[in-house]
């Protein structure tokens, strides 16, 4: 009895420091070594007034990193809604807004929400500067040679290994080495469609995926997406006489976090196996999950080799490296072929610094310091957003991934409230950007892999109040 009324005690305290500010979203809780010494308990009572607060989902634990206040999941705004399916929509081109929100990627005085890249804060450059060196020294023609088509071995053969966090049965000869994932991705899409055809793509998405898309000649069916699960079977399969190839973002896509689960993977890849369409799968963000285990993508489920697995570290490591991969099932030798009519051979050097990387283990632990430092962001964007925007915002609440979709009231278009956020220095990335169609105007997407400081939280209170002065 005296034991349970001792981790009631303990969890009552923390409680109440939770829900009077003084503990806040995303901050670490003592270790439980800590609290057992300043309360003189056993471990069991520690870990069990733990247990308390985690079922009540005010706190929860990070592997390897301890525990956090995590109230930002009990959030009192909504989710954003999902579209209805419609398959005659006119175009309007987001073009005129995606010109407009690059050219202030260079401006250091801007807050930057708008662009999806991870602050060099948070990637481990110095280790990767003496890669570059050790590299250097060590490979034949410093990196001056051609390489195969097919691209750098030691690379090829740390992707295929790294695969085993999602059971993946892939060896090095199943990889091809590209220019990030985007070069994947049009290699992948050159090499199973033609001018012509029609794509089924995820909706809203991401605007270059669009963009190339286009610059094809091909055709695009926006799926609608729901921020949690992702695309709905049904709709899927309303379209599939229509198309020629899918590409989806099946884990976190981008911009609005929605991960498919499982079984929905599993139904996807055997129903394009069914009608032999070919699936381009956008993994890019995987690795940065919040929960305990990396989501599997649809190339987990793939038995008939129709799955084109798609990858980079442009979004963990290192943006500029430029080094990605796909592994293109049954359409390994077509898509070569395209690689060498495109760019003949990738550069070596910065393919084998990343293999290097990866090779000594020290890939997985820089993963684990970012999807803490991400994690941790997201819940103080969560509690800003709620503490300073409309009651009538709706967020998206991402289980990986660095991105934030918000829904706002229908008054407000964010493609006009981002020229006034600029006079701010605040940049955001409209919703319109997202879609070939005239919807999402009352939407953004916000980038949390920021750092978080005091500039960075007064630019997002400073947003808030925007959006309200437009109401």
């Amino acid at each position: 009895m005296q034991k349970e009324i001792l981790y009631l005690k303990i969890a009552t305290i923390i409680e109440e420091q939770i829900t009077s500010g003084t503990l806040k979203t995303g901050d670490k809780l003592p270790s439980i070594r800590t609290v057992q010494k300043i309360y003189n308990v056993s471990i069991n009572t520690v870990k069990q007034a733990f247990l308390e607060l985690e079922s009540k989902s005010l706190i929860a634990s990070r592997p390897k990193s301890g525990y956090y206040v995590s109230r930002g999941f009990q959030s009192n705004l909504a989710l954003p809604s999902m579209r209805q399916l419609k398959l005659s929509e006119k175009e309007k081109a987001p073009e005129d807004l995606i010109s407009k929100v690059f050219n202030t990627f260079t401006d250091k005085n801007i807050t930057q929400f708008s662009l999806g890249v991870t602050d060099k804060s948070m990637l481990p450059i110095a280790k990767l500067n003496k890669g570059v060196i050790k590299i250097l020294r060590n490979l034949e023609d410093s990196g001056t040679a051609y390489e195969p088509a097919q691209g750098n071995i030691n690379l090829r053969r740390n992707v295929a290994k790294w695969s085993f966090t999602w059971d993946g049965h892939l060896n090095e000869e199943d990889i091809v080495t590209t220019s990030g994932a985007l070069n994947a991705l049009l290699y992948s899409l050159m090499t199973v469609t033609n001018p012509g055809d029609t794509i089924a793509i995820e909706s809203p998405v991401y605007f270059g995926i669009l963009q190339m898309i286009k610059s094809l000649g091909l055709h695009i069916i926006e799926l609608p997406t729901h921020p949690v699960t992702g695309v709905a079977i049904e709709d899927l399969k309303k379209v599939l006489p229509k198309i020629k190839a899918c590409c989806l973002v099946s884990n976190f896509n981008n911009p609005i976090g929605s991960c498919m689960p499982e079984e929905n993977k599993k139904e996807v890849v055997q129903l394009l196996t069914l009608h032999n369409i070919p699936l381009i799968e956008d993994d890019l963000y995987g690795d940065i999950f919040f929960g305990t285990n990396r989501p599997k993508p649809c190339k987990a489920f793939d038995e008939e080799e129709i799955v084109m697995w798609c990858g980079s570290v442009s979004k963990t490591l290192a943006p500029g490296y430029r080094v990605g991969w796909v592994a293109p099932g049954k359409f390994k030798e077509k898509l070569i072929r395209q690689k060498l009519i495109q760019t003949l051979s990738s550069p070596p050097l910065y393919q084998e610094v990343i293999a290097d990387f990866m090779e000594h283990g020290r890939y997985d632990h820089h993963l684990r310091t970012l999807r803490n430092t991400l994690y941790t962001n997201y819940l103080h964007f969560q509690r800003t957003i709620e503490n300073h925007f409309p009651e009538n915002t709706k967020i998206s609440k991402p289980q990986g991934g660095f991105v934030l979709w918000l829904e706002l009231d229908p008054k407000i278009d964010t493609a006009l409230l981002y020229d006034i956020a600029i006079q701010h220095k605040i940049s955001f990335a409209p919703g319109r950007m997202f879609t070939q169609h005239d919807q999402y105007n009352n939407c953004m997407r916000l980038n949390f892999a920021v750092k978080w400081d005091e500039k960075t939280e007064n630019s997002l209170k400073k947003l808030g109040q925007l959006i309200k002065q437009q109401l």
